[in-house]
């Protein structure tokens, strides 16, 4: 069990050599990056090694108890401790996601169902922003385009964590499970007969580029302005603020106007369009890889429906967990820990398969 952890070790004690050497550190840039795996590797060493110690304290303390019974209860005691640390090492061997502490960026696109869905676009743009409050976030909506009856036919969120924030708990560990299709069941606000109704809202989850991830050549770009549209100040629908930016080589366009400004627009667009771009490069890199993780909840391919909210019996059900709910008021209301950790908890699973 753990023979992998062997080179992990080797590893380990070849960062400590290296940056115990002062010469390293004349590179800056190196020694960070020397440091940062140097320390997420010694907790797998540290716990590596009490393993390996408490499995040899186990094996005197049974050999002892064969003429001594007392021994037994510290057998008991070493052989759970044991276990544990079995666990802890199976837990920190999982494969880390390299997006983990980054923050993210949401699209939020009403789909089939015309009015209704760009309403219950409104309904998760609400949910996804008393989520971030309750867990300390900050928001920013990069770009929205409303709807006639006060939904949206699409909004761009930016959600980051305030300061370095906690490892496995900052914007892209929580919400990279939301990428997907979202179905809602409810009587519409324009059906008169109360029927109930089946829409769907797709959601794209990217974590938020930062420059030095993304190269993009200028001679790559298109960008084009015109007059926003839709509610506005004075300044947002008389002049050609909004503006609009195509990535030549992939094609992917991206567009703001929620800014007064075109500065500003382009800016928001470009955050966008590093995002995708990431998101892009790395849907790739899977795919070439045949990662077996494609079929986990880690997922953010918007064609695939993942969640159902059910109005009439205030149930919330994930497809891809089997989780379900009747809180589904709550859940609108920000209360959306319980569904992510659902997927959380079986994505630690199909990845702890993986360890074996």
């Amino acid at each position: 069990m753990f023979e992998a952890v062997g080179d992990l070790v080797a590893e380990h004690r070849e960062l400590e050599s290296a940056l115990a050497d002062p010469q390293v550190h004349d590179d800056l840039a190196r020694a960070r990056t020397l440091a940062r795996r140097y320390a997420e590797l010694t907790p797998i060493v540290e716990t590596y090694r009490q393993w390996q110690q408490v499995g040899a304290d186990l094996g005197a303390a049974l050999e002892l108890a064969e003429d001594d019974e007392s021994f037994q209860v510290e057998a008991q005691a070493l052989a759970q401790r044991r276990a544990e640390l079995r666990d802890r090492l199976r837990l920190l061997l999982v494969p880390r996601d390299p997006h983990e502490d980054k923050d993210v960026i949401l699209e939020i696109m009403a789909g089939e169902g015309g009015e209704e869905s760009a309403l219950f676009a409104a309904d998760l743009v609400r949910m996804y922003l008393r989520y971030a409050e309750r867990r300390g976030w900050r928001t920013e909506v990069l770009d929205e385009m409303p709807s006639d009856l006060g939904g949206y036919k699409a909004v761009s969120l930016a959600v980051a964590a305030r300061g370095t924030g906690i490892p496995g708990q900052n914007p892209w560990a929580r919400l990279k499970y939301e990428g997907g299709v979202h179905r809602v069941q409810r009587v519409p606000v324009t059906e008169s007969a109360g029927r109930i109704h089946t829409s769907a809202v797709g959601v794209l989850v990217m974590p938020e580029a930062a420059d030095v991830e993304v190269s993009i050549d200028p001679k790559d770009l298109r960008i084009d302005v015109f007059r926003s549209t839709g509610p506005g100040g004075q300044s947002v629908n008389t002049t050609d603020s909004a503006v609009r930016i195509t990535h030549l080589p992939s094609g992917i366009v991206v567009s703001c106007q929620n800014e007064k400004s075109q500065l500003q627009n382009k800016e928001q667009a470009m955050r966008i369009l590093r995002a995708r771009l990431l998101a892009t490069a790395q849907a790739d890199a899977d795919r070439e890889a045949a990662d077996s993780r494609r079929a986990q909840v880690r997922t953010v391919d918007r064609s695939e429906r993942i969640r159902t909210y059910n109005f009439p019996e205030n149930r919330i059900s994930d497809h891809r967990v089997g989780y379900k709910a009747y809180n589904l008021d709550q859940v609108l209301a920000g209360d959306l820990d319980p569904v992510v950790q659902a997927c959380a908890d079986a994505d630690v699973a199909g990845r702890l398969a993986e360890v074996g």
